[in-house]
């Protein structure tokens, strides 16, 4: 049996949890919709994010795809992109979601609507 001990790493488990309860809210996707992305249950991914279960090597893999970042930055490696496009209201992120699968006419309807109230907004 492998002897349990402390490893040289650059985070432990508290950090990697936090930066994947990050990345998720950053994407406004919530632990049910990242649990059904992955195929595992959502207890499991509020598990993971308390950092009360390790996550295994090939997961952080999935878990970087599905919210469309890098292993590296949920390790800590790298430090998380900021292209100022992070929105934190999930309200606002799952209307945008729920127009983006609109027909284009609809869109495009839309997107004049909201030129127009922004325009009178400045």
């Amino acid at each position: 049996m492998p002897r349990l001990g402390t490893y040289n790493t650059p985070v432990d488990e508290k950090t990697i949890a936090r930066r994947l309860r990050e990345a998720r809210k950053r994407r406004g996707i919530t632990q049910v919709e990242l649990a059904e992305k992955l195929g595992i249950g959502q207890v499991l991914i509020s598990q993971y994010e308390l950092g009360l279960t390790r996550i295994h090597g090939a997961l952080i893999a999935g878990f970087a795809k599905a919210l469309g970042t890098s292993a590296d930055e949920l390790l800590g490696l790298k430090a998380p992109k900021n292209d100022g496009s992070a929105i934190d209201d999930r309200r606002f992120l799952r209307r945008l979601a729920q127009v983006n699968r609109l027909p284009k006419r609809k869109k495009d309807a839309l997107l004049t609507t909201i030129d127009a109230f922004l325009a009178q907004a400045s």
